[in-house]
């Protein structure tokens, strides 16, 4: 109650602030998501040196399209109306 109240008075609505939140969760999402990958890649590169070169170019790969899933889920959630 007292949050709505100070966001109304400073002349925000719940919208904004429900576009900040769900751009900061798909941020977090993202950054969560590439390091979980970050951390497979060098357990397997460690158990088997021979393949690390494979298993860094896949993570990569895996990486560049979760950050562009990411970026796509955060100008969608400041765009809306």
């Amino acid at each position: 109650m007292l949050l709505t109240t100070f966001l109304l008075q400073a002349g925000l609505s719940l919208g904004t602030l429900g576009k900040a939140i769900g751009a900061a969760f798909a941020a977090f999402a993202a950054a969560f998501g590439i390091g979980k990958i970050g951390n497979a890649a060098l357990e397997a590169g460690a158990r088997q040196p021979e393949q690390a070169s494979h298993y860094r170019m896949t993570a990569i790969i895996i990486s560049a399209l979760i950050e562009g899933a990411s970026l796509f889920a955060i100008v969608v959630c400041l765009i809306a109306n």
